[in-house]
């Protein structure tokens, strides 16, 4: 628990910063919300109610200051088949759901699981998020599309152009702001056609009104949304967590990962209940947001309110906003967010390592999920470093000087990945009195490990040898007490399979 004094400074250590980073954030949130909507089949003001309130609550209830936590295309694709087959109502239901599952996720502290999500995941995820932004801008360069021209190349030129050299004249304003303001105002002065917020969709004008889902509240009703909302609640948590790691690093600061998942469950419970779907962080936003400036829970809170009065009171005006401004400020959040350095790694990291950056970007890319590309990448992460352990295991042995005893030395980490390197180590043929398996220098972990020790210790006695087990540490042996069979009756036979 933070102390109250750390919390006001989480609040108002920051208030400029917060402030102008959080109106650039509101207004990039725009049209994200609207094409989330769009992509889960629902109305624009689905996603836009969604990713104000979840902003502003997650502000209040987070474990990260300056993360920002909106609707998401992570969660929004999640969704389709469920709004196709039953309808709205049973999205905002699903919704609430997912936000209890995640509330119970962050009290029983699952969230201490990221930390076995390799350095090289984290690369791959960052990299695939990179490359799904800026592919989610190409609908707007395309000149078959509607309202794109050359203009809008154009004007995505300038845009650029400003959000890199705007900074080496004054830091004081943000420079995706600039770009927003300057060229709205190039093009409602020369009245260019191109493509503009309005074109997305339809702006809400009224404020979100407290609802229940209308749906029976029965068990059938629970198996439907259940699945859905276990999906959200995982995939949601994964992308929050993963962004909050990166903007631990931005921001060389640490986060609470189990609040956050509380955090992330009680704005998405509430949103259900305003007409909103399920979100979860943004890495691209919470990138915009801490490069303009952005650091603590104002900025969240800033970005939601303002994204409000922005749809509901100045609707007209915001939907002037020409997208090739915030196609440029989203390809400036691509270009920051690919680790760069990490192509240049390739040739210096352990293959192992490059292989699972690789994997987790491709699959990342080809099936637009990121859990299923972080779980690829856990996987195989998984495999490799079982690999590396399982080739530091060593058995070697001594014969006593008579020939009628024999030594066995174990060295290493005894588990599934080495039983077969130290079944093999044994000679079951030569004739022995005695054998002694001295695993001072190792240590057992799992039943496949137990399992591989009875075997060799029942081999051996059936060809006549008195078996003798030494050295074994504390931990070693209250597994093998509780699995093993070789000191139990009729276990030759158990283990024959007889």
């Amino acid at each position: 628990m933070i102390s109250i004094s750390e919390y006001r400074q989480q609040w108002f250590g920051n208030v400029r910063g917060d402030l102008l980073a959080g109106l650039v954030v509101a207004l990039a949130l725009i049209p994200e919300a609207i094409a989330f909507s769009i992509i889960a089949g629902v109305d624009p003001k689905v996603g836009l109610y969604a990713s104000f309130s979840i902003a502003v609550l997650i502000s209040f209830t987070g474990g990260r200051p300056g993360m920002i936590s909106a609707a998401t295309a992570a969660t929004a694709v999640l969704m389709v088949t469920l709004v196709k087959d039953y309808g709205l109502e049973y999205l905002l239901a699903a919704t609430v759901l997912a936000g209890l599952l995640q509330i119970g996720i962050g009290l029983l502290k699952l969230g201490r699981f990221m930390r076995y999500v390799s350095k090289s995941v984290m690369t791959g995820f960052v990299n695939a998020l990179a490359i799904l932004i800026f592919m989610a801008q190409l609908p707007e360069l395309n000149l078959g599309n509607p309202g794109v021209t050359w203009l809008t190349y154009a004007l995505v030129a300038v845009g650029l152009a400003i959000i890199y050299l705007f900074p080496r004249i004054t830091k004081a304003v943000p420079s995706p702001l600039v770009t927003i303001i300057v060229l709205t105002l190039i093009v409602v002065a020369t009245g260019w056609d191109v493509r503009t917020v309005g074109d997305m969709g339809a702006l809400p004008d009224t404020l979100p009104v407290f609802l229940i889902p209308q749906i029976p509240l029965n068990l059938e009703t629970l198996m439907i949304i259940f699945p859905y909302s276990a999906a959200v609640a995982v995939v949601g948590l994964l992308e929050s967590l993963m962004t909050q790691n990166i903007v631990d690093d931005l921001t060389d600061t640490k986060s609470n990962r189990n609040q956050e998942c509380i955090g992330q469950g009680i704005a998405n419970s509430l949103t259900g209940f305003i007409g909103g779907m399920a979100g979860c962080a943004m890495i691209g936003q919470s990138i915009i947001n801490v490069k303009s400036g952005g650091r603590g829970r104002l900025s969240a809170f800033t970005a939601g309110t303002v994204l409000l009065i922005l749809v509901v009171g100045l609707g007209d005006l915001v939907a002037r906003i020409p997208m090739p401004a915030l196609v440029a400020i989203m390809i400036m959040v691509s270009i920051g967010t690919f680790s760069w350095s990490s192509i240049k790694d390739l040739r210096l990291h352990p293959r192992s390592s490059s292989v699972v950056m690789i994997a987790t970007v491709a699959t990342v890319v080809y099936t637009h999920n990121l859990a299923i590309g972080v779980l690829v990448g856990v996987l195989l992460s998984g495999i490799f470093f079982a690999a590396k352990i399982a080739q530091l295991f060593r058995v070697s042995s001594t014969l006593s000087a008579d020939g009628r005893e024999r030594t066995y030395v174990i060295e290493g980490q005894l588990f599934y990945g080495s039983t077969e390197d130290f079944a093999n180590a044994f000679d079951f043929s030569e004739v022995l009195d005695r054998v002694i398996v001295d695993v001072s220098r190792a240590h057992i972990w799992d039943i496949s490990s137990v399992q591989a020790l009875d075997m060799a210790i029942l081999k051996l006695r059936r060809e006549g040898a008195d078996v003798e087990v030494v050295g074994m540490n504390t931990a070693s042996e209250t597994l093998v007490d509780k699995l093993a069979i070789h000191d139990k009756p009729g276990a030759a036979d158990k283990m024959m399979g007889h």
